[in-house]
């Protein structure tokens, strides 16, 4: 048997063909653009993703049909918190309002006063990235889309939508909405009521582990498909990069470097510190949950220096070596579009300090790669706040791929860093272990191992004590703006 995971990200779909061996076959991607219309606002078109979904999956039909044949699971993760408003037919009513879109800062306090349980309830403080939110601003400023709006998705359900006809969204991708009781893993429907609407905008809750719905007809034809394939749950994509790296147990963290960053670690218990802006979503898998401290810009921040100096990233990097010598002496605050954790401010802005006649690029790119490992700095610290001590963590994401840049965490953590083989495609491998686990009914254990660690990256005393010197004056830098 053979299992897709696709993975609906911010910057792009990736699709990876995953065999019974746990063996990445082949995988696909296509990009994804993103309009800012307006300062603040992040938005994409639903329609783009579909595209863009089915190019991948074409591209695997003409390149490896006899394996795309044999697929009988599919799971899908995806950019959570994504506001996708349909009409009574089901078509989008307007672009998606993303997750690191910063324009419902006031909807956020109205909704606190509206639902004064929404932190005890949610284990999440109302911040702008969340979906709920996002429809109390509809309401304010669309009203017509708000009244014409009859379902609200996030953006992988969205994507489930086209593919099964069916309006379904597993626990994890869910818990972002701020619409989910969490420890009970189900809609609230105070929370529903407060942003004026009721389960009847919402989709069917399943577990990410869970068969959810079949691939339609039509589109297993299409892509030559034996049995119509059976669709699970899915994931948001942290959860579904905890999955894919086995990080299902308490005492694991990992470190996600994509687009966005964060510092997650799985528990048993629900764990929340929403005063210090750490999030507590649901796992994947059942009666799990994760706690993260999150940062709206990662990697993000290396691709928006390398289009600012008009270099590529790996040129870039190359001046860097393996590892560094000193920190920076410029400081660089990763705030390009505000911050969740610890500040919960959509309106704070990226900074680079320091400058001087002698500044070169090459200390300008380490600084950034430093003020996202400080930021995850404090991540670590809002995390133990709350009783969960990391030691050490994994790392995915495309960020990983630098081996500078996880030099330069473990040395600003103080702790070991590990990086996998393939590390970049961690949410869509973890996707396919939930289609997998939709067909099979295996013991998630069994399934969810970890992958084989190529390289760890050890804290040097001098220059981690170099590194916690200078995150003092870092954190200092931090001027709100309202």
């Amino acid at each position: 048997m053979m299992y897709l995971g696709i993975d609906l990200g911010t910057s792009a779909v990736k699709t990876v063909l995953v065999d019974d061996t746990q063996r990445v076959v082949a995988s696909a991607s296509r990009s994804l653009a993103t309009a800012s219309p307006r300062p603040g606002y992040s938005e994409q078109d639903p329609q783009a993703w579909i595209e863009a979904a089915f190019a991948t999956l074409d591209e695997l039909k003409a390149d490896h049909p006899h394996e795309l044949a044999a697929v009988e699971g599919i799971g899908l993760s995806g950019q959570m918190h994504g506001a996708t408003l349909l009409d009574a037919n089901l078509t989008p009513l307007r672009p998606c309002i993303l997750w690191n879109d910063g324009r419902s800062a006031a909807e956020c306090r109205l909704l606190e006063q509206r639902w004064p349980a929404l932190r005890a309830t949610t284990g999440n403080k109302a911040m702008p990235g969340f979906t709920a939110p996002k429809l109390l601003w509809i309401s304010a400023h669309e009203p017509e889309i708000f009244v014409a709006t009859k379902l609200v998705l996030l953006p992988k359900a969205y994507l489930r939508l086209i593919l099964s006809g069916e309006a379904i969204e597993d626990v994890s991708d869910a818990s972002g909405s701020l619409w989910l009781d969490v420890a009970r893993r189900d809609w609230s429907d105070e929370g529903l009521a407060a942003t004026g609407l009721s389960r009847a905008h919402m989709p069917r809750l399943v577990e990410g582990c869970a068969p959810a719905a079949r691939l339609t007809r039509e589109l297993s034809e299409r892509w030559g498909m034996v049995k119509r394939p059976m669709i699970a749950g899915g994931a948001g994509d942290n959860p579904a990069g905890a999955v894919g790296i086995g990080a299902i147990r308490p005492g694991t963290a990992f470190i996600s470097l994509g687009t966005s960053g964060a510092l997650l670690t799985p528990t048993d218990r629900i764990a929340a510190n929403p005063d210090r802006v750490v999030h507590t979503f649901a796992h994947a898998i059942p009666a799990m949950w994760i706690q993260a401290g999150a940062i709206l810009s990662a990697a993000s921040c290396l691709a928006w220096i390398a289009r600012l100096l008009g270099a590529p990233e790996a040129e870039l990097l190359a001046p860097l070596g393996a590892r560094p010598q000193a920190p920076s002496p410029v400081s660089f605050l990763p705030y390009l579009a505000g911050e969740r954790t610890p500040h919960d401010d959509p309106n704070v802005r990226g900074m680079l300090d320091g400058l001087s006649h002698a500044t070169d690029r090459t200390a300008i790119v380490q600084a950034v790669l430093e003020g996202v490992a400080f930021a995850l700095a404090d991540c670590r610290d809002a995390l133990a706040a709350a009783g969960l001590a990391v030691a050490e963590a994994d790392a995915i994401g495309g960020g990983s791929r630098s081996a500078f840049w996880l030099a330069v965490l473990a040395n600003v953590l103080d702790m070991p860093i590990h990086r996998f083989a393939a590390g970049e495609t961690g949410a869509a491998f973890g996707a396919a272990r939930l289609g997998r686990l939709a067909v099979t009914g295996e013991a998630i254990a069994a399934v969810c191992t970890p992958p084989r660690r190529v390289e760890t990256f050890e804290p040097e005393r001098a220059l981690a004590d170099a590194y916690a010197a200078r995150l003092p004056a870092w954190r200092q830098l931090y001027r709100p703006r309202h």
